[in-house]
Parts: C-alpha cells; structure tokens; sequence
C-alpha cells in the first residue's frame, strides 16, 4: 500500500473508469456515481479541503459530511431524503473501495456505516391494471410525437425494459414486423448480458403505426422530434419527462416513472401466477434476490386469500 500525492478530486475521473473496465458497471451507474461524488468535491472545496489526501480523510471528515447532507444540503430547496443521503455514501464508500483495490492507503470503506433505513427491506412502487390502463390511453396518438409517445408507453410495459434500454433500440431491430402478431427480441441489457424480451400483440401494433410514419433513415428507434437535434435518440431524460407528462394526465400517481411501469410490469406477472424464477428471466436480474423485492405482491395475495376463504372465521368462540 502507497500513499498518494494526488489528492482524492483528481482520482475521480481514474475511479470512474475502472467502473467501467474493472468492474464492468453501467453507463447510469457510473454517471450516478460521478453526480454523487461531485457534491462531496463540492462539499471538499467549501471546506478548503479541495487538496485532501486520500490518506488525510479522517472518520471525523466523514462524520462532517453526513451532517452536512442531513442538515445543510438542499436539492431544489428541500432536504435530502434518508435514502438519498445513502446514495451519496455509497458513491463515497465505492470511491474508497477503488482505492483498496489500487493498494491506495486511505479510510476502509467499511468505516462508512449506512443507516439501518438503508439496509431495510426495498419497497416496490407500482401501478395497478386499472391506472396501467389510464396511463397507455393518455397519449394523443394523432400527431407523430403522439403515437411515439404511445409506443414508447406500450412498449415499456409490454417488455419490462430498463429505460437505458428502451433508448438503445435501434430501428434496424424492427424491419421485419409488418406481418407479426407478436415479437421476441433479443437485447443486451445491464452489465453487458444478454436477454430475450417479448413484444405483445398490442404494442406490436402500436410499433408498426408509429413507424410507417417514419420518412427519415434515423437508426434510433425513438427518436426527437423538436429542440436543435431533431431525429437524434430521445435520451433518458426525455423518456423520463414523457413518462411524468402523460402520468399527470392520466391522473395515476406522481412517482410514475420507466422504472414504476417496470415494477407494474412484473407484478402483473406475479398477480397472474408467475413464479419468481421465470420474472427474474424476463426482467435479466443476474441474482434471484433482486427479484426477491416483488415477493410482497404475493404475500399481500395471500393475505387476501386467507382472509377471504379460511374457515376459522366461521368457527365459534
């Protein structure tokens, strides 16, 4: 182990690339960390620490830094949730990790404990079958960015796909569905892995509408219609604001985002009598443990069973 003369601000850009290559984390991954990290370079510079060593952070700095994100730090005027301060010390915590890997002296990653809320179990939010439905049927699909948008929503929950995903799909990938009724395909998903993921019969349809409307030879599938990069992939933020627009018209929760149509979509599957092992298949979860986090929607069914259909209530007392 070595200490560094580099101070921890200009490791960060070395970080971020052993991510990728090393560690092989995804693109959103990685600009999660690089956004988390900036504020605690931010947090470095207010201090007049911006030179620090990583052999210099001290627990006490890091003491300093989790009061800071609890009580002075605000995101859009507000303060920052429990669970949001745990993505800043986790970013902080694999940023120490990368320097153990590099035989880099500095504070052990373990040293930042993340509160108990952090490490509680993961609830789901997820929209029912009858808001699923508000939210497909609140695009216009009259116009060109319409029907997009209303593929884009079918799509979404058809499939299960990430929204990094979805963005990534190339037209060249649906030349041939003109007389399909329903459509596999094959994608690499996070991490670089391969999965099958399956188009229905209703959002088929919608796909082949919205693209005999496309005159351009654009590659993305989803493309911009407006702004200085017209026919350009729509990015995840646009695919994030569309999901939001149409979720405020279709008057279903303000959560709603790709990643809520995602949960609706397997615990659709769930409520229909799917088994975990075949949901983690569909939505390309590497461990069945993430998967796990869907198993409330069953117990929930079972509650509602059991309180429905089991005899003892009938019994006398």
């Amino acid at each position: 182990m070595e200490k560094s003369t580099k101070p921890i601000i200009k490791h960060i850009a070395n970080f971020l690339d052993y991510c990728e290559i090393e560690k092989g984390l995804s693109n959103s991954t990685q600009e999660s960390y690089d956004r988390y990290l900036e504020r605690f370079t931010s947090w470095l510079k207010n201090i007049n620490k911006e030179g620090l060593l990583p052999h210099e952070l001290t627990s006490e700095d890091v003491w300093s830094y989790r009061l800071y994100l609890s009580r002075k730090y605000k995101h859009r005027g507000k303060s920052l949730q429990k669970t949001t301060q745990n993505y800043y010390l986790i970013a902080l915590r694999a940023l120490l990790s990368y320097f153990t890997a590099k035989d880099i002296v500095s504070l052990p990653a373990d040293k930042i404990k993340l509160p108990r809320d952090a490490k509680a179990e993961k609830t789901v939010k997820f929209l029912n079958l009858e808001q699923i439905e508000r939210l497909l049927l609140a695009p216009e699909a009259k116009s060109k960015s319409g029907l997009r948008n209303k593929a884009i929503l079918e799509t979404l929950f058809s499939t299960g796909l990430r929204v990094a995903e979805l963005v990534a799909l190339n037209r060249e990938q649906f030349v041939n569905i003109r007389d399909k009724k329903d459509l596999e395909l094959g994608i690499i998903g996070k991490g670089s892995h391969p999965r099958t993921v399956y188009f229905s019969e209703r959002a088929l349809s919608w796909l082949k509408k919205y693209l005999e409307t496309r005159q351009d030879k654009a590659q993305p599938l989803f493309i911009n219609y407006r702004g200085r990069n017209p026919l350009s992939r729509l990015t995840r933020r646009s695919i994030e604001r569309i999901v939001k627009k149409y979720a405020i018209l279709a008057g279903v929760p303000i959560f709603t985002t790709p990643h809520t149509i995602r949960h609706s979509y397997a615990t659709d599957l769930l409520t229909q009598g799917v088994d975990l092992r075949t949901i983690q298949e569909f939505l390309g979860h590497r461990s069945i443990t993430s998967t796990q986090i869907y198993t409330h929607v069953t117990n929930k069914r079972l509650r509602d069973i059991h309180r429905q259909f089991h005899s003892g209530r009938k019994l006398k007392e």
